[in-house]
């Protein structure tokens, strides 16, 4: 993990050197936020309530201590440090944190969502800092052999996450199929296990996790994936320089080859699985 943490500092750096003679206070911001709520109220708080699931590995998860860890947990904090404010964050079920943004719960949504048109009507989005795709885990290598979601529609069950965009995919692209929505990635991949579904659809570094998490239950994953899905960061639609910031936050950290880092850290090695309960 001292790679880890030796890239965190980076962030923590890099972000400085680009808004550090700027970084929010609220001496210097005070007319400016005021025609923005949320920057407004983390001026005022001195807080940056990110919501995440805390249950989407790699991008957000408990470790043995019941710690948050992932990317979204590096990349959440480094933010808040950009700005000069603690970062709380705050985990709820995927399906209730946009609900939790429009209230006010949080201010900013960090749980690898994909940037779906239906949800840029809602909200705005700030990235992506990730490209993924839809896959599907299972125990039965014809299903892992399918290159197009015509392959998998047929009469059998699959699990998803309730209220993601894999249930959004399942139902548009998979008639045939049965569809079991969990509260949870856990739940879903555990029904794989017990044979009470036939597959999970994910997003692919889900399923590849699962593969690092169960090397001996026989598990396999589809090598193409099904669709095109850009992960952002989501933000109230009103909450315009809070946007500008994050965006520009991730043009520095994709500028400097530290997001594409971060990425191989959480994404490409499995050395953080051991971590996990």
């Amino acid at each position: 993990m001292l790679m880890k943490r030796s890239l965190i500092a980076l962030v923590a750096l890099l972000t400085f050197a680009l808004f550090g003679c700027s970084t929010l206070n609220m001496g210097e911001t005070t007319t400016a936020a005021s025609s923005s709520p949320a920057t407004e109220r983390i001026l005022a708080s001195g807080e940056l309530r990110v919501g995440m699931s805390g249950n989407q590995p790699p991008f957000n998860m408990k470790n043995r201590a019941g710690e948050l860890i992932g990317m979204d947990v590096d990349l959440a904090r480094a933010l808040s440090r950009m700005m000069g404010v603690k970062a709380t964050l705050v985990t709820m079920p995927f399906k209730d944190l946009l609900p939790a943004l429009h209230k006010g719960e949080v201010d900013l949504v960090m749980s690898g969502m994909t940037m779906t048109t239906e949800r840029n009507l809602d909200v705005a989005f700030a990235g992506p800092y990730f490209v993924s795709g839809k896959a599907a885990l299972t125990k039965e290598p014809s299903l892992a052999a399918a290159d197009e979601p015509s392959d998998v529609n047929k009469p059998i069950r699959m699990s998803v996450l309730a209220g993601s965009t894999s249930e959004i995919f399942v139902k548009r692209e998979l008639p045939e199929v049965t569809l079991v929505a969990a509260a949870d990635y856990d739940e879903a991949v555990q029904k794989v296990l017990d044979d009470e579904v036939d597959a999970m659809i994910a997003d692919y570094p889900v399923t590849l996790l699962e593969l690092y998490r169960h090397p001996d239950a026989g598990l396999v994953s589809t090598i193409s994936t099904f669709s095109f899905e850009p992960i952002g960061v989501a933000v109230s639609p009103d909450s315009h320089l809070l946007h500008n910031a994050v965006q520009n936050y991730f043009t520095l950290l994709e500028g400097t080859g530290t997001l594409e880092r971060l990425r191989l850290i959480w994404f490409d090695n499995a050395d953080w699985v051991v971590e996990l309960p």
